[in-house]
């Protein structure tokens, strides 16, 4: 019996524009696939830099909310506590009626507390020697960050960093670049204390102060790469430091 070979025009296949086409389209896929994933890799990097944003900020607000509400705690009732945030913090201060705010501007504040007594667990000793019994913030407008420093030991970093220090530094405050300053202050009636020379205002009146308000502005050190942008974070609160 003779079977009939298949001609050219018979045999099964693609031509040389269908695998053309068929490459194109996969082709196309692939990039959009691409596109795709790495459009939800920055969007998951742009949410990581936030998040540690707000790891770093919204601790450091809590943490000088605590400290500034202290001010001024003498549970000894000891006269002539309050020391010079100066030097080596054992001076007496100046002026005693400022108690234990003994520095009050927009970009930083000096807290004194009585905090710990001789024994273990007990309040006050009617003396200001104690480890964070004087505390002082300070926003470094240039650097933009906040230190911290404790019984005149030197101002150490709070919330973000040098960029020369090398340290990891996930956050700038800016405040200084929107305007805004870290601390304000309110007399008993609500009205605002502002910083200049008249009795009615700081220093001289630093004893009317009721509340104080904190506010922090950061942004992220590393840019996010959806926006092309830093993203930021404004966080604020109001104390009352009832001691004082």
């Amino acid at each position: 019996m003779y079977i009939r070979e298949p001609t050219m025009k018979q045999a099964k296949g693609f031509t040389l524009i269908e695998l053309m086409i068929t490459i194109a389209v996969t082709m196309l896929l692939l990039v959009a696939v691409y596109v795709a994933i790495n459009a939800v890799q920055q969007h998951a990097s742009g949410i990581e830099r936030k998040v540690t944003a707000q790891q770093d900020a919204k601790p450091a607000l809590d943490l000088m909310a605590l400290e500034i509400s202290m001010a001024s705690y003498n549970p000894t009732f000891a006269t002539n506590i309050w020391v010079n945030p100066t030097g080596a913090c054992t001076a007496a201060a100046a002026n005693q009626n400022y108690r234990g705010i003994q520095e009050a501007t927009a970009n930083s504040i000096v807290v004194e507390m009585d905090i710990r007594g001789p024994a273990a667990g007990s309040d006050g000793d009617g003396m200001l020697g104690d480890p964070n019994e004087v505390v002082r913030y300070n926003y470094d407008t240039v650097n933009a960050y906040i230190t911290r420093e404790t019984n005149c030991g030197g101002g150490q970093p709070f919330l973000g960093d040098t960029a020369a220090s090398a340290n990891p530094r996930t956050v700038r405050v800016i405040n200084a670049t929107l305007g805004l300053p870290i601390f304000q202050y309110f007399d008993g009636s609500g009205a605002q204390i502002t910083i200049g020379t008249l009795n009615n205002q700081l220093p001289l009146a630093t004893p009317n102060i009721r509340r104080i308000q904190i506010t922090l502005a950061v942004e992220t050190e590393d840019i996010d790469p959806t926006t092309g942008q830093r993203r930021r974070l404004i966080y604020s609160t109001s104390v009352n430091p009832r001691n004082h």
